[in-house]
């Protein structure tokens, strides 16, 4: 087999058609036509099954597909390593939380930025399954996501590296706070949960902590950025799971009458950040020097602030 009819037979794969194909490769139906045929032949068996819509892979085709797409990726690594250099240059995409991307990475980027300005970097944020699911797609060259979502049985291509431990607090309105401890969790029964999109781990550790406190019903308020998130909960209308370190800046630079935070029970909120990457991808330059400033960031510390006893309450 010819490693680019391999190819060719993915695209039209992925495309559905002869056509879609070809203007994925840059080429013309025709020779798409004969790559495939070819490659038909030379296995003895049909590839795809042809009808009106397009092109559908046959079961032999789906066999296939798992090894083209190896190799595919194989050469394109092997491009990558021939073509870099020593020095950090070249495209480099990597994925974050958009809580970690606001909390631990702006002065890291712009330092990153300044030392290797050959670099293009693209950020993209996410939630840490969209995040996760990007680098095992091999769209992004490496990404900080919650522990939570890493299974590294199930996910045997992926690398995670421990690289810090946040410690996550209930948000609310600052009226909430004024129920105590011990009723909390009874005034928040029917109220709102302002989160991140479905995927999100601290959206499912909420949920699971509700439900543990006896919560009969979930309702969901989906919000796609953090400010929205944090003018939600200021005005009253649901309560949020984050980071301590980002909230309590805003509780000293804000005051006591923006926000009110509350620490959860028994180590709940501790979650661990991982930085997760594909075993089978090349390194770069660029990628080495990121995983060495991400490293430095987070110093693999316990990413936990002080107490501030005058600023939360804890949930009992």
């Amino acid at each position: 087999m010819d490693s680019t009819d391999l190819a060719f037979f993915a695209a039209v794969a992925h495309g559905g058609s002869i056509t879609r194909a070809a203007a994925r490769l840059g080429t013309v139906p025709s020779n798409v036509t004969q790559r495939i045929q070819r490659l038909e032949q030379q296995l003895g068996v049909p590839l795809f099954y042809r009808h009106g819509r397009g092109m559908t892979l046959s079961h032999a085709g789906e066999r296939l597909l798992p090894y083209a797409s190896t190799v595919a990726h194989t050469l394109a690594e092997a491009g990558k390593a021939m073509q870099a250099g020593a020095e950090p240059s070249g495209p480099l995409l990597v994925g974050a939380m958009e809580t970690t991307a606001a909390l631990r990475l702006p002065d890291m980027l712009v330092r990153y930025a300044m030392d290797f300005p050959e670099v293009d970097l693209i950020l993209r944020t996410g939630t840490s399954q969209q995040m996760r699911d990007a680098v095992l797609a091999r769209s992004l060259d490496a990404a900080l996501v919650a522990a939570s979502v890493i299974d590294l049985a199930a996910q045997p291509e992926l690398l995670a590296e421990l690289v810090g431990v946040e410690e996550l607090v209930l948000v609310t309105a600052p009226w909430v706070s004024l129920f105590g401890p011990a009723s909390i969790w009874s005034s928040l029964q029917d109220t709102k949960l302002i989160v991140f999109r479905d995927g999100c781990s601290y959206r499912a550790l909420l949920e699971s902590v509700m439900r543990r406190r006896g919560t009969a019903r979930l309702r969901m308020m989906e919000l796609g950025s953090l400010d929205a998130i944090l003018g939600c909960v200021r005005a009253g209308i649901g309560v949020s799971l984050l980071p301590r370190a980002l909230v309590e800046p805003l509780l000293v630079d804000a005051g006591l009458a923006s926000l009110a935070m509350h620490v959860l029970p028994d180590g709940a909120g501790r979650v661990e950040t991982l930085c997760v990457r594909r075993r089978d991808g090349f390194v770069s330059a660029a990628l080495a020097a990121f995983l060495q400033r991400v490293r430095q960031q987070f110093d693999h510390s316990v990413l936990v602030t002080p107490a501030l006893p005058l600023t939360e309450s804890p949930l009992a």
